[in-house]
């Protein structure tokens, strides 16, 4: 976290972006009309694509027009992407073979599972827990989730609930009619895995604190919380995010920051983390930039990827991430420094990559008006910082290398900057 903090932390550097850098205000002006005229030099691909999902390509389970435009470009006569691709989602209550069927049925063209990365797949790094027993927090296919990504022995917060039913106090429907006998044999919890929004908030941020003040035994007490508390593994840090409603919906950074208030409220401590994952963190940049080597070798793609193109819909996870993966690519370089992330958890060959050019499109969580609660307005002061506590606000880092109304505008300004047929 340090290293992500530091990064933040810089700011807006000289240089950070490249092409025509736009000035802070033209962030929240209006989306440009673009056309290309179609450059008919094309090579082997030295760029790749890092695509949000929600707010890019589907609204909730519609999927936006442009996308299949943009699509059709993307993909040659033989149903196979003319450049590599990865779908960065901060979504996480999926199996990512579901995800990738999904995105398969909605775009018209086969999706494989490792070209998207869900907001917990780096997770899978930390293989210092993987044989903890964690709690594990969110909803869908939870268990699944948890193993595929490395922990083998976890339990939700439903059987922590059912094993000590008198935690769950908030719904009087579910209050025990008796006082159910103490169990000592349920063996203590280890850490904590907070994969994504639950849907019962009150019985996930009570059962939640119940384990961190009891150091995993939630059937006791102790006079005094221990600290530093047990590990807590988080992903998916967005405050909101878009869906069919007009009004942005609360994400799983919401949540997060319930449970770090209520912490900090009972405890006059901060809750800590022993990773954050999903955008804006580095190391999901990099977790994303090997996917995107290994798929253009699996191509035959001789040329080295040096650029990525990060398109997405949200200024603080979408824009922030890309930028802050940019400044770091380039500090690495500056300093020759090995490429590592998340504590030195990340240990990969030298990158290639050279830059990481952030596109924000309309078609989301940005408002090109300053409509959505989410952006200020001409004239209005200065919107909130929606970011997490523990990313620095620096406002050159939410300023896109780019503002276009849609993911096929955006992939035909990357065409027509790479010289490539539209």
């Amino acid at each position: 976290m340090a290293v992500l903090r530091s990064l933040a932390a810089v700011g807006a550097v000289p240089g950070l972006w490249w092409g025509a850098a736009r000035a802070a205000a033209g962030l929240w002006g209006r989306c440009p009309r673009r056309g290309y005229a179609a450059d008919p030099a094309q090579s082997p691909p030295t760029f790749g694509f890092l695509l949000d999902i929600d707010g890019v390509l589907v609204r909730g389970h519609r999927v936006i027009p442009a996308a299949l435009e943009a699509f059709r470009r993307l993909v040659n006569s033989h149903g196979q992407l003319r450049v590599p691709v990865v779908f960065v989602t901060n979504a996480g209550n999926i199996l990512q073979q579901s995800k990738a069927q999904e995105l398969s049925a909605l775009l018209g063209f086969k999706v494989e599972p490792d070209q998207v990365i869900l907001s917990h797949s780096p997770m899978k790094l930390f293989s210092q827990y993987h044989s903890k027993r964690m709690l594990v927090s969110g909803q869908g296919p939870l268990v699944e989730n948890a193993r595929a990504l490395g922990f083998e022995n976890v339990v939700t917060v439903d059987e922590l609930r059912m094993a000590f039913p008198v935690l769950d106090m908030v719904d009087l429907q579910r209050r025990p009619k008796t006082t159910p006998l103490l169990r000592n044999d349920f063996p203590a919890i280890e850490g904590v895995l907070l994969l994504g929004e639950p849907v019962r908030w009150e019985t996930s941020l009570q059962l939640i604190m119940d384990v961190l003040l009891s150091n995993g035994n939630p059937g006791t007490g102790l006079a005094t919380a221990p600290y530093p508390h047990l590990p807590v593994l988080a992903s998916n840090m967005d405050l909101l995010w878009m869906a069919e409603a007009k009004m942005p919906r609360f994400g799983h950074g919401t949540f997060l920051l319930c449970l770090e208030t209520i912490y900090q409220k009972m405890t006059g401590k901060e809750l800590r983390y022993e990773g954050l994952m999903g955008k804006p963190s580095v190391l999901t940049y990099q977790y994303a930039e090997d996917l995107i080597r290994q798929q253009a070798e699996r191509r035959g793609w001789a040329a080295p990827i040096r650029t990525l193109y990060a398109i997405g819909d949200n200024p603080m996870s979408d824009v922030y991430g890309a930028n802050l993966f940019h400044k770091y690519l380039q500090m690495a370089k500056r300093d020759g420094a090995e490429e590592q992330g998340a504590g030195g958890l990340w240990k990969q060959r030298p990158s290639a990559t050279q830059s990481c050019a952030s596109i924000l499109v309309c078609t989301g969580v940005y408002s090109p008006k300053g409509t959505e609660p989410t952006q200020p307005a001409q004239g209005v002061e200065e919107a909130p910082f929606h970011g997490h506590r523990d990313f620095s606000f620096s406002p050159g880092l939410m300023e896109a290398s780019h503002i276009v109304n849609d993911v096929n505008e955006a992939v035909q300004l990357v065409f027509h900057k790479e010289g490539w047929v539209l």
